[in-house]
């Protein structure tokens, strides 16, 4: 990008730490079994989401010399206000979740995306989501007085964020489990989205990487020559 176009980027940075740190409430909302206002306030809070990430996208196609090669170089960008409009269907509302990937590149945070995104960060955030889960639905069980698989049925929908209303928590240690259940579930979600996009993305980093140690060794080696030749002189 030339300046003018990464003066504006960066102009829409905290909008979008802001945009982006609301994914998780929102989807809370959503998948919880919640009365008015607070549906509203969802489907409002996932619209202004969605809004901000295409408006970033347009003005930076705008403004951007070459949009081919910034659409390459921001695949995210693109997924993201392709794949996750609120009209989609509701099947796909996990999909949202890679709203998220956007904070790690905002916060500058692509050493952690590289270890929470590996086949390791996986492998431990799964282990975490099935003894949450198998804990979870023991909890709720005794606690809402239903059968084991009635209970580790919700659960199931519940950290999957589908939460289809037909169990419901009635007590607060209900409702505290699945708070519980619904954080660690978009958790997964978002380190297995992550993990799967790090596949697609990793490559192409890694080319560009090799690119600019091959031109780094080519200015050392012309250098050297200069050197040798002001030497003789």
């Amino acid at each position: 990008m030339d300046p003018r176009s990464e003066r504006i980027a960066k102009r829409f940075e905290p909008w979008l730490i802001i945009a982006t740190l609301l994914v998780v409430p929102v989807l809370i909302l959503q998948g919880a079994s919640v009365d008015e206002p607070w549906r509203t306030v969802a489907r409002v809070g996932d619209w202004v989401i969605w809004t901000a990430f295409l408006v970033e996208l347009v003005v930076m196609l705008a403004v951007v010399p070459d949009r081919r090669r910034w659409l390459a170089q921001h695949p995210t960008d693109v997924a993201i206000v392709v794949l996750t409009p609120p009209f989609a269907a509701a099947l796909l509302q996990s999909v949202r979740l890679m709203r998220l990937l956007r904070l790690v590149r905002l916060l500058r945070l692509a050493w952690l995306a590289r270890a929470a995104f590996s086949l390791a960060g996986v492998r431990y955030t799964a282990v975490l989501a099935v003894l949450t889960a198998i804990a979870s639905a023991q909890a709720f069980a005794t606690i809402e007085k239903v059968r084991p698989r009635e209970a580790l049925y919700w659960c199931l929908s519940t950290m999957t964020t589908v939460g289809y209303g037909d169990v419901t928590p009635k007590t607060d240690g209900g409702r505290a489990i699945a708070v519980v259940v619904m954080l660690v579930g978009i958790g997964f979600a978002a380190v297995l989205t992550g993990a799967i996009a790090q596949r697609f993305i990793a490559p192409a980093e890694e080319e560009t990487l090799m690119g600019e140690h091959e031109l780094r060794d080519r200015l050392d080696a012309i250098a050297a020559r200069l050197d040798r030749l002001e030497a003789r002189d």
